[in-house]
């Protein structure tokens, strides 16, 4: 039996999400955090999914059960007929996702991109990132409220948890809570968890050496506005909250500066 499963969306905090859950002793990711199974897999073969993230044991030296699951952030694109065949496998699934200002997870999957083919990010023409935010995968990666509707359709809304990476940053352990309740597990499991612990940003050591600078080139901010102004005011919509800082402070430094890094790897 599969517990819970995160969607995505990639580029969102979901390394770290991974690293923070699975250190929850009530929390099993028996597969690792990234099992691709729902995006790669023959749907005949989805028995091998369960098997797969069965874990040792289903309760914990005093009593407590214990969840098990994964987190494949491409999930989030699945199509629909796949969506529905996670329903019919898992009907009690508990789902989350995390969601990222749009422009910046675009950005950030492009430098993503560029580290893994050896670039120089100064030899890397504009047209070569607006080619890569103006893809397939990229736009559906932030076209949140179509994967609300496609997840939505399949699942009842008290099976779905999602947030946006400005609530991990402002509150951590309060939103590491909040998914505990949802993934019914004690959420004092992450009392031992330090502020600085929880104040790193952690990146996947496949990534290494990757830049984190968050300020793409002043050239490249008016693409992504353009991109993005519709889809945010929309989500905006959908999720009742003001989110205009998205497009109109993209492009323009934080306060407080970059936090800690710390790679880590992915198993």
């Amino acid at each position: 039996m599969v517990d819970f499963l995160g969607i995505g969306v990639p580029r969102a905090c979901t390394t770290w999400l991974y690293h923070h859950l699975v250190r929850h002793p009530q929390i099993a990711f028996p597969g690792g955090k990234e099992v691709h199974f729902w995006d790669r897999a023959d749907l005949g073969e989805a028995a091998s999914w369960l098997d797969g993230l069965e874990p040792p044991e289903r309760t914990t030296p005093s009593g407590q059960p214990i969840r098990s699951g994964e987190i494949s952030p491409t999930y989030a694109r699945l199509p629909d007929e796949r969506i529905a065949a996670i329903r019919a496998l898992c009907p009690d699934l508990r789902l989350f996702v995390s969601f990222r200002n749009p422009l910046e997870r675009a950005y950030s999957a492009a430098m993503a991109d560029l580290a893994r083919s050896g670039r120089p990010v100064a030899e890397v023409p504009d047209e070569w990132f607006i080619d890569h935010f103006r893809s397939e995968v990229s736009r559906a990666d932030g076209d949140y409220v179509s994967i609300l509707d496609r997840w939505g359709a399949a699942f009842s809304v008290d099976q779905f948890f999602h947030f946006i990476s400005d609530e991990i940053e402002a509150c951590p352990v309060g939103m590491l809570e909040a998914l505990a309740d949802h993934l019914q597990v004690d959420p004092s499991g992450f009392g031992t968890l330090s502020p600085a612990e929880l104040a790193e940003r952690i990146v996947p050591r496949s990534a290494a050496g990757q830049l984190q600078d968050l300020l793409p080139r002043p050239s490249l901010v008016p693409v992504l506005q353009e991109i993005y102004a519709v889809p945010v005011e929309q989500f905006s919509r959908r999720m009742g909250r003001d989110l205009k800082r998205w497009v109109g402070g993209f492009g323009t430094a934080r306060s407080g500066g970059p936090l800690p890094r710390r790679e880590i790897p992915l198993t």
